[in-house]
């Protein structure tokens, strides 16, 4: 079984749900009637259809499925960052009663030990929600390895454990299908990149967050899911594009009020003023971008970049000069325009509303 099988039959399962309601709707406005035969024969075969996908493929079938898989994949999440947790404190509770070798024993065993027993329920977990599990904690797993056999051996601090700790977040992510751990890796891998060019720039890595731009040629992210086709893992071309806007919009919100991290040789209230600038125009581009080639989780990183940068700077306006009450009428005002903005825009949009 493969995920993208999985994923075509659960889309198939949406159809027929949704045929079904609207099929009732047309028998109840009397615009379509079916005989009892043929009525019968799709019910059957939509019967026969959804229980060999639930058998096979453990789809969700219907609305109370759904709803339990949802809560499946919190318990999921929530279960892995517990047992991560509790795992990370288990080490630092009972780390001094070992000497070295046991401690190096310990740490390579549960390292390689959490990531088989990843693969093993990787091969027989058909919802995957235990395999995912697995995944987050062998991940943490290796991170302690790394860090604590720093300790043992008194090995200097390095950005460079980032490299391995990104290249196994991103095996995991896609041997597991994990969205968490795939956006773990880009993180990973983003410090990397930034650390290694503030390096060349002669910063030390410590010292990464004063230096915002450093962060913004990881923009490219947004060109992973055009170079290598994501279909076959759902979710993950949503997550470099988000992962790749941050790096950039990110930055820019922080250096539009905090010119003195910019590498722009300019006195800080020009450059606040031309990230301001920079960052209102990306941010309308963003959501263009995300109109013109459907990415809805595009249109709404924009379009909450574009209200953070526009609440801020009405907070720089008017918050010592309008009393409190006036202030927040003004805001509730701004945000009933840009709905009544919005919504013209979605119905001038091609198939709107009209």
């Amino acid at each position: 079984m493969s995920d993208l099988e999985r994923e075509q039959a659960q889309q198939r399962a949406a159809r027929i749900a949704a045929f079904r309601e609207e099929l009732a709707e047309l028998r109840q406005e009397q615009v379509l009637q079916l005989n009892e035969a043929q009525e019968q024969a799709v019910a059957n075969h939509h019967r026969q259809l959804l229980a060999h996908f639930r058998q096979t493929l453990d789809i969700d079938a219907d609305d109370r499925a759904r709803q339990l898989s949802l809560g499946m994949r919190l318990a999921s999440l929530f279960g892995a960052l517990a047992l991560a947790a509790g795992l990370f404190f288990l080490f630092y509770q009972f780390w001094g009663l070992f000497d070295a070798f046991a401690q190096v024993a310990i740490l390579v065993g549960s390292a390689l030990g959490s990531l088989l027993l990843c693969f093993w329920l990787q091969a027989r977990d058909a919802s995957g929600y235990y395999a995912k599990l697995a995944a987050v904690l062998a991940f943490v797993c290796f991170v302690l390895n790394l860090s604590m056999l720093g300790q043992i051996f008194n090995i200097t601090p390095s950005d460079k454990a980032l490299l391995p700790w990104g290249a196994l977040a991103l095996l995991l992510a896609y041997q597991c299908r994990q969205r968490l751990l795939l956006l773990v890796a880009l993180l990973c891998f983003g410090l990397f990149i930034a650390a290694r060019m503030g390096d060349w720039a002669g910063w030390h890595w410590w010292s990464l967050g004063e230096r915002p731009e450093l962060f913004m040629p990881l923009v490219v992210l947004l060109l992973v899911p055009q170079w290598f086709e994501q279909q076959r893992y759902p979710g993950f071309a949503a997550c470099y594009r988000v992962m790749g806007l941050l790096y950039l919009l990110g930055p820019i919100l922080a250096l539009s009020y905090w010119g003195r991290g910019s590498y722009l040789d300019w006195s800080t209230g020009w450059i606040e003023a031309f990230y301001q600038t920079l960052g209102s125009l990306l941010a309308g581009f963003t959501v263009w971008l995300g109109i013109r080639r459907g990415w809805g989780e595009v249109i709404n990183t924009g379009l909450v970049f574009a209200l953070i940068m526009l609440f801020a700077k009405l907070f720089d306006w008017w918050w010592q000069l309008l009393p409190r009450y006036l202030f927040f009428l003004l805001l509730g005002l701004i945000a009933v325009l840009l709905l009544v903005v919005l919504q013209r825009w979605r119905r001038s949009a091609p198939g709107g509303a009209q």
